[in-house]
């Protein structure tokens, strides 16, 4: 495996020097639930590599992943490609907006969604005149490319007013940065937004935000982004899937609670540049309502606009009774409790 495609925990960049027995004390939470419990099947972790740094609760627990007994973590893939990273097996468990697991699900992909992660963290940024979801019509926007996150989300918000997302606008598709210059050059009319790139846009007052999914109905009633595990990895190792998936949920209490080492270990870890953006996006994201919300009602919601614009063949009931495992999360939801 290249370095470019792995890169290892560095311990002395866990959240700025926060150690485990201090990560225990500030959620409240207890390690006997851990204790009796079998070791891992496996000791090793492959997690698929996003190109947002809202899935933060994956990135910043070291200490907690080597309390459930991985001694190995990498993060592994293409930012870009996280969902077919998880598809193809190079990873065994990764968080990612949820709209493009449903479209390998619908593909036949041998995935596992587990959990739900956070909601909103997406945001639809234009210049004027454009004001509503509608106004969209017969204008660009930029994604970063076709499938992705924020492609599907362009494509279910239009659904949503019964706007063609295939017809109606212009995808224009480039990585984020270069996204964001287009659209601070007035190259494109608007700009799906993700952490940090959303927060760097408000404080520079560039555009204004149309739709902001942490805060506007309907999307700030469902999750936008879910963990999931490939199939193979979940049958063989359901101790592992469950330890991993703990890990990640209480770096999710760390979010809400200290978004500031939060924010501290996305720049240390390179993932950010800029601690101002990182730690306002770590405020804008209600990461602690996962243990709130039904994923499975997410699952439906998401599924059923794909549908309607045609980019879903499967319907809610087929993607759910094939790609979905709560078993986990019941069980941490009971445990988690603080």
């Amino acid at each position: 495996m290249s370095p470019q495609h792995a890169r290892q925990f560095s311990r002395r960049k866990f959240l700025g020097g926060l150690t485990l027995a201090g990560t225990a004390g500030l959620l409240g939470l207890h390690p006997r639930p851990v204790a009796a419990e079998p070791p891992p099947e496996t000791t090793a972790l492959r997690l698929a590599r996003t190109a947002s740094i809202c899935q933060a609760p994956q990135y910043i627990v070291e200490a907690l992943f080597e309390a459930e007994g991985f001694t190995e973590v990498q993060f592994v893939g293409e930012a870009a490609a996280a969902d077919r990273t998880l598809v193809s097996g190079d990873a065994q468990m990764g968080m990612l907006f949820l709209g493009p697991f449903l479209l390998r699900l619908d593909e036949g992909a041998p995935l596992l969604i587990l959990s739900g992660g956070h909601v909103g963290c997406l945001e639809l940024f234009a210049h004027e005149p454009i004001r509503s979801v509608r106004d969209l019509q017969g204008r660009s926007v930029a994604v970063l490319a076709l499938g992705t996150a924020t492609h599907v989300f362009l494509a279910m918000i239009m659904a949503y007013i019964g706007l063609d997302p295939r017809k109606d606008v212009t995808v224009v598709a480039h990585p984020p940065r270069e996204a964001m210059q287009l659209f601070e050059e007035k190259q494109v009319d608007a700009y799906i937004a993700a952490p940090p790139f959303a927060q760097e846009l408000r404080a520079k007052k560039i555009g204004h935000v149309v739709v902001n999914s942490s805060v506007d109905r309907p999307w700030s009633q469902y999750f936008c982004c879910v963990v999931a595990g490939h199939q193979e990895f979940v049958r063989k190792n359901p101790v592992a899937t469950k330890r991993a998936l703990r890990a990640i949920l209480k770096g999710a209490n760390i979010c809400a609670l200290e978004p500031e080492r939060a924010a501290r270990s996305l720049v240390n870890q390179g993932l950010a540049q800029h601690y101002d953006y990182a730690l306002q996006a770590m405020k804008d994201v209600p990461y602690g309502r996962w243990r709130e919300y039904d994923p499975e009602d997410t699952v439906r919601f998401y599924a059923l606009r794909l549908h309607e614009v045609g980019m879903l063949k499967s319907t809610p009931q087929k993607l759910i009774a094939q790609g979905t495992d709560w078993r986990f999360l019941n069980e941490l939801k009971k445990e988690l409790k603080g």
